[in-house]
């Protein structure tokens, strides 16, 4: 009985009253007025007929139950899901044309572009704020101009300064050193006319430096070190913030060197401080403006590579500047190196590869910080892991650590992926990549983009297949396939992201060798490189222990004058290692 209640007070055909079950109500005219019904404007008149069908069936059926009850029933009920399978055919046939209609307004190549785009791109939501044809443009051949008029910057798109700046606001709560650096020195502003040339990678943690930098007295000018790992909307929050900043994500190796000559070139501003990362801008003037090389205080360093090249100037005596060696700090080396590679070598695996790590046997080429923070992460994880050292005292490291070290000809064969972390070059050779299983994952995590050996890949013989953004299926004529990742270039930058925290350290190691260097007296430093004082490695340590609310003990003159230290450190030797 409660159910022919229900299916009474169903709404009424315009047509014919009919008795319908109320999963399938009627359409209702203007004067029902019921807002929860179907709008007689959505409904469709062929699906009305088969369910009026239906309905007459399911009422002829609705009899006393007999033998063939049962079949009349499940007759009259595929009946009803004919109509509805036809109703999604016709809904579907109603949008598809819709889209077509959208897709001639857009532009084909567009769409394509945008479906295009993997979950590894970052700042999606600001890519939907850019204009179609400004994407296919090249930024070198648009004219760009900042809310406030400023011009001097070249970057993908000035529109999407608004998600850079959020972004940038994020980091700036993990990055407590810095932020208190701004706070201690902002009166005094240590780096008043100073002139910044920078060349590191183009990110949110990068930004706050920069700004930093400026709180401080500094100008800068900056490009990008790396022509895959610059946040464009952090450059675009860069340049409507005053920065000339000269960068973008996929630059092509033309674009790379131009930005820099960008930087350097202007002549109404002379650089006086160099802040590097991995030695190309350094190179750069030394080579095309020698005049302007020899008027520079100071250089800052961060990467193996770069210092390699420092170091190679000052032996042959043509080094006319005093340089610092960030890389070989102790919190750079510890932290930055160690411990945001270990977390990060997992997370730009992970977004571009998907693979499970349990059970997968990995190589890892070098055992130095950035090696043994992703030997620990892999192992963790449950994976099977080999070394390759040439350092007797890393190798031996890495066996006390539980890996077993091995040369790359032994495993090559059998290892699922395959990490450099050396900064040497061609470490991965095509004999190596030949030899290969098919499916391994071939990465690096090293500064440099020639520890894999990745233009003996790009021959004839070869297929190159992109699977999606950085990450390459290279295709051998038997079938053999190997995924390579960021065409050799840094993984965790391009594929992924760093820790915020880890970079604070880094940041704020590079701002005082900066302020030191363009501070220090007259013949403090000669033309050489030199390391970062430790005092003021313990003072960025310290500026970052408040964060884990963590309480330093302190020295009584009594242990002080045993130990022969001031009870304000240093409380190492240089000598010492970590």
């Amino acid at each position: 009985m409660a159910e022919k209640s229900e299916q009474t007070d169903a709404p009424s055909s315009p047509d014919k009253d009919l008795t319908l079950p109320v999963m399938f109500p009627k359409p209702h005219t203007e004067d029902e007025g019921d807002a929860t019904t179907f709008s007689s404007s959505t409904w469709n008149p062929n699906l009305w007929k088969m369910l009026h069908a239906a309905e007459t069936r399911w009422s002829e059926q609705s009899q006393p139950p007999n033998r063939n009850g049962a079949e009349a029933s499940v007759g009259a009920g595929e009946t009803v899901i004919e109509a509805l399978n036809m109703e999604r055919q016709i809904q579907f046939a109603d949008q598809k044309q819709e889209f077509n209609k959208r897709l001639t307004k857009t532009g084909r190549r567009s769409l394509s572009r945008s479906l295009s785009h993997s979950s590894t791109d970052s700042y999606s939501s600001a890519a939907s704020n850019t204009d179609s044809s400004e994407d296919e443009m090249s930024p070198r051949d648009r004219q760009q101009r900042s809310s406030k008029g400023h011009q001097d910057f070249c970057i993908k798109n000035i529109k999407q300064a608004d998600f850079g700046r959020r972004e940038i606001e994020i980091a700036e709560q993990e990055m407590p050193a810095l932020m208190a650096l701004r706070k201690r020195a902002e009166g005094e502003k240590p780096l008043v006319g100073a002139k910044v040339v920078g060349c590191t990678h183009i990110t949110a943690q990068t930004a706050v430096l920069m700004e930093t930098l400026s709180v401080l007295g500094a100008q800068c000018r900056w490009a990008a070190c790396n022509i895959y790992s610059t946040q464009n909307a952090v450059a675009a929050a860069l340049a409507e913030g005053g920065f000339s900043v000269f960068a973008w994500k996929g630059e092509s190796e033309d674009d790379f060197w131009w930005c820099i000559d960008r930087c350097v070139s202007m002549e109404a501003w002379q650089p006086n401080m160099i802040l590097d990362d991995g030695g190309d801008l350094t190179h750069w003037i030394f080579k095309k403006y020698p005049n302007m090389f020899k008027m520079i205080k100071g250089i800052v360093e961060e990467s193996v590579t770069g210092v390699h090249r420092l170091y190679q100037l000052s032996k042959a005596g043509r080094l006319c500047v005093p340089a610092m060696n960030v890389n070989d700090s102790i919190t750079k080396q510890k932290f930055d190196n160690l411990y945001c590679c270990r977390e990060s070598i997992l997370d730009g695996l992970k977004r571009s590869t998907d693979v499970m790590f349990g059970g997968k046997q990995v190589v890892v080429c070098g055992y130095g910080e950035v090696g043994k923070g992703c030997s620990a992460a892999m192992k963790a994880m449950g994976s099977i892991v080999y070394i390759t050292e040439v350092d007797p005292i890393c190798a031996l490291q890495a066996c006390m650590d539980g890996f077993r070290l091995v040369k790359l000809n032994e495993v090559i064969r059998q290892v699922d992926l395959v990490i450099t972390c050396t900064g040497n070059k061609n470490v991965v050779a095509r004999e190596y990549l030949d030899r290969m299983k098919n499916g391994c994952i071939v990465c690096n995590m090293g500064h440099s983009n020639t520890e894999i050996d990745v233009v003996s890949l790009r021959t004839p013989e070869l297929t190159w297949e992109k699977v999606r953004s950085q990450v390459d299926h290279v295709i051998w004529p038997d079938g053999k396939r190997i995924i390579l990742l960021a065409e050799g270039r840094l993984l965790n930058l391009i594929c992924s992201t760093v820790p915020t925290f880890v970079l604070s350290i880094t940041a704020t190691t590079q701002a005082l060798a900066l302020i030191e260097l363009y501070n220090a007296p007259e013949g403090r430093y000669k033309q050489d490189v030199y390391l970062l004082p430790k005092k003021m490695d313990e003072f960025v340590a310290s500026l970052h222990l408040p964060t884990f609310d963590a309480h330093l003990t302190e020295l009584t003159d009594e242990q002080g004058k045993y130990l022969g230290l001031s009870k304000t450190g240093p409380f190492k030797p240089n000598c010492y290692r970590y």
